[in-house]
This record gives structure tokens, sequence and C-alpha cells, in this order.
């Protein structure tokens, strides 16, 4: 894609959306149409976290990774980019429970849990993670890749949910409440908990479409950078943005988590995410990526409003 054809970033995402939705809704059917079916409680939650709306980050920065190494855009690659937002789906359903930040509003509805149940939600985060490996195998294979290929694409996706990644960030959020974490703890621990899932975006993009290895460390580098301004600009829109802007109440402060905005002050804070946006496009500019769409998405996160 050059410039000349890109059509704006509210058409992208528009064009982008449609794809991705129908590969969750593909997903989420399969699930439900299984052989050993899972309980109908447990369908319904999963449903609720999965097809709820929301940005779709991941699987669109994975299809602009995909289509800037040279793939091509097909149902295969959407089903592969939808891996990633099926654990994404998890993540918040988990972290909306009340044993972690106990929170009632999600994408301006009700959170999974206070519809369908603690102990149902449990459960049905728990297996979104092996249906989002079996969605990655099953989609890399369809999309032609060589099966060392396909291997590779699932470890990635399970090391950045993992305790290595999200999973390690979100415990180390818990241990954070109440504590007064310095810059080099913070970013630690949000280029696990945010940064890890959307770096392998730009991995998973970049391993699918076989690019060489100087191309898939610009591209990591572009995600680390970008996954740290985006939860910078998280820590600005709860300290600024209504719940009606959020969809969701605001949490930070009334459980006492370290963020950048405490420890910066907003001014500051936004500068530091702006910063970390100039790191990931001059690694793009390095690289010689030319990607509008990662150019255009860097900034997004930045400059988004919920």
């Amino acid at each position: 894609m050059t410039n000349s054809t890109f059509p704006g970033l509210d058409a992208y995402l528009d064009s982008e959306g449609g794809p991705v939705e129908r590969a969750l809704e593909r997903a989420v059917v399969t699930l439900e149409q299984c052989e050993a079916p899972l309980e109908p409680e447990v369908l319904g939650a999963i449903r609720h976290g999965v097809m709820g709306g929301g940005k779709r980050l991941r699987p669109i920065l994975f299809a602009s990774a995909y289509e800037a190494c040279g793939g091509e855009a097909k149902e295969a690659s959407y089903d592969l980019a939808a891996s990633l937002e099926m654990i994404h789906a998890y993540s918040l359903m988990h972290d909306d429970l009340p044993c972690m930040d106990d929170a009632a509003l999600r994408r301006g509805r009700a959170t999974t849990h206070r519809v369908h149940g603690e102990e149902v939600t449990i459960r049905a985060g728990a297996a979104l993670i092996p249906a989002a490996a079996l969605q990655a195998l099953d989609a890399s294979g369809r999309l032609g890749c060589e099966r060392v290929q396909c291997l590779i694409l699932v470890r990635t996706l399970m090391a950045a949910a993992g305790a290595g990644g999200m999973v390690g960030g979100q415990w180390m959020d818990l241990l954070g409440e109440g504590l007064a974490l310095g810059t080099e703890d913070l970013d630690a621990l949000h280029r696990m908990k945010t940064g890890a899932l959307l770096t392998a975006s730009l991995e998973m993009g970049a391993l699918a479409a076989d690019a060489d290895k100087d191309t898939r460390d610009a591209l990591r580098m572009y995600g680390q950078a970008t996954g740290l301004a985006f939860q910078i600009a998280d820590d600005v829109l709860d300290a600024t943005a209504s719940p009606e802007t959020l969809g969701k109440n605001p949490s930070d402060a009334d459980l006492d988590k370290s963020t950048y905005v405490a420890l910066y002050g907003l001014e500051e804070a936004r500068r530091r995410a702006r910063d970390q946006v100039d790191i990931a496009v001059s690694a793009l500019n390095v690289a010689g990526i030319d990607s509008p769409a990662l150019l255009a998405l860097s900034r997004y996160v930045v400059e988004r409003s919920k």
C-alpha cells in the first residue's frame, strides 16, 4: 500500500474492521459447533466477551504488518489475526473480575461477569486460551505457511499471552497496587501487560508474510514503542475522560495504581507518549518499511479519545 492509495485512518479502520469482525464471528461459531461443545452459559459468555466491539487494534495491526511485508489479504489471514483478539478478549474478561479490577462497565455495556456470572466468566476466559492457539494453528495452515512457520506463530502468540508477557504483566499490576512504582518498573509492567500482545501482532504479521529478520526486528521495535505509547495514552484518558467517552469507569485512582500521569503529570505523560510514537516511526523508516497504515496507527494510539 502506497501513500497515494491510503484512504485515511478512519476509512482504513472501517475497511479492516469488517473482515476482523467476520473472522471473530467464525471463530465463535466454531466453538459453538464443535463436537464436544462447551456449556451454553460458557458459550454465551464467550460471545459476550469476544463480540462486544472495541478498537480491534491488535488484529488490524497484524493485517497492516502482514500486508506491509507483502502478504495478500484473504479470509485465512483475518482468521489468524482473530487469534490475537481472542486472547485480548480473554484478558479483558479476567481483568474486569472482582478479584482483579472489579469493573462493571466495558465498551459501554455491562462487563461479562456482571451478565453471566463470575464462575462462568472465568471458565469462558480460560477456554479462549487454547481456542486461540488452535485458531492460529488452523488459520496459518490455511494461509499456506510451512509447518514450522505455523508452530512459530502459535508459540509467538502463546509467549505473548503467558507469564513472560500479558499474564505476567497482570500479576505485576496487582502486586503494584498501593505502591509508587518508578519509571523502570512501570515500563516493565506495561511492556508485558499491554505491549507483549500488541508487539506479537506485528511479529506474527511479519512471520506470516515470511519477512526477513531485519524487517521482523523493525516491526518488533515498532510494536514495543507503540504498545508503551498506547498505555501512556490509556493512563491519560483514565485521568481525563468521562465514563461515557471511555465506555468504562476510570479506575486507576480507585485501585491505587501507579500510572504515568501520577508519575509525571499530564503534559509530561503526553510528551512521553509522543516520544514513543517517534521511536516507532523511526523503526519503520530505518528499515525502509513503507506503510502509511502503520504510520497512521502509531499516531492514532496517542490521539484517540477512548
